[in-house]
């Protein structure tokens, strides 16, 4: 096996599909509900990084350099060293995988990277591998899918307009404007604190320029994103927003991130509402669509009470893993790369 590190930022569209491939023959293994990559905007959803990140990346090929088995990536930002790994179904168990670990591991440490970060799965071999290797888990989330051909869309519709008075939704396409970018983080911050203890994995938003820097980001990786706000009439200030991107590389499926209600605009509906305009906006906009999934904390009831009476079915376990990486680079030996 020859493992080489690669810069992501010069990758040939070879490198790309090949990339994709694996992606999409481990979903067929471990998540064959999930919808498969297509190339579309592949390259910038694995290569885009926010300002200030930085993502290294490394594959593993055969004996010959010709075949990919894996390929594993590090993402730096400011709080954690983010890692994404994934091997060739037929090559498991070849220590493909812990070869890429290793070299995460160890650049991780060489740049000064406290701890390691990684979402995985529940029911899938990476829960074992992970564990295997040391990283505990931080946080588990519960994952729920809902079938937009399955959608009481009567129902949806009255659920949208349930908002009490005194309140106004807007629904922005292609994320907030400028002009409520001040207003929109606070809501964000006014509820950071009360969050389910989970790892900053994912780029934040909290702060005007964060959150620009991250709707740019979004815009550039192929990923359009939607924001619906409940605005209250009195301070014109968002009282709650929910967001959800959908990704070109997999126009069938939409991520919901964030949905928040300031604490003191609680009890008006806003939650239910948003999400149910949500919906509706999306049902409209997207042709290809057919699915929308979200992440909640078991914790969560309200938010887990709400998703079921919009049709979203819980479908498994998603769990984040954390690890020291200089206590995992010292597991390892060097794994003499190649370039």
């Amino acid at each position: 096996m020859i493992l080489r590190e690669c810069d992501p930022s010069t990758a040939s569209t070879t490198d790309v599909m090949a990339a994709v491939q694996i992606m999409n023959e481990v979903l067929a293994a471990d998540l064959p509900e999930d919808p498969p990559w297509q190339l579309e905007k592949a390259k910038e959803y694995l290569t885009v990084t926010m300002p200030g990140e930085r993502r290294f990346t490394w594959h593993a090929l055969d004996s010959d350099n010709t075949t990919l088995l894996g390929r594993a990536s590090l993402l730096i930002t400011e709080e954690i060293g983010v890692l994404e790994l994934m091997v060739r179904p037929a090559a498991r168990r070849r220590r493909v995988g812990t070869a890429l670990l290793a070299a995460i591991a160890q650049r991780a440490a060489a740049e000064g990277v406290e701890a390691l970060g990684v979402e995985v799965a529940g029911g899938t071999p990476s829960v074992g591998f992970f564990e295997a290797h040391g990283f505990r888990r931080a946080c588990t989330e519960l994952r729920a899918v809902l079938t937009l051909e399955s959608v009481d869309w009567q129902h949806i519709a009255t659920v949208a307009t349930g908002i009490g008075a005194g309140y106004r939704i807007e629904v922005h396409p292609d994320g907030p404007p400028s002009t409520m970018f001040e207003t929109y983080t606070a809501a964000k911050e006014a509820i950071r604190s009360l969050e389910y203890d989970d790892l900053e994995l994912s780029p934040s938003s909290y702060g005007p320029d964060r959150l620009e820097a991250s709707l740019e980001t979004l815009r550039a990786r192929g990923m359009k994103p939607y924001v619906v706000v409940a605005v209250h009439e009195r301070t014109e200030t968002v009282a709650a927003l929910t967001e959800v991107v959908v990704p070109e590389h997999r126009p069938t499926r939409a991520d919901q991130y964030d949905t928040v209600v300031v604490p003191a605009h609680r009890s008006y509906g806003a939650d239910r509402a948003i999400k149910a305009r949500m919906l509706l906006e999306l049902r409209a906009a997207e042709s290809q669509l057919l699915d929308v999934q979200t992440w909640n904390a078991a914790e969560n009831a309200q938010m887990l009470k709400i998703n079921s009476e919009l049709g979203f079915r819980i479908d498994r376990e998603w769990r984040e893993y954390a690890a020291d990486a200089a206590a995992l680079a010292r597991q390892f030996t060097a794994p003499g790369l190649t370039h």
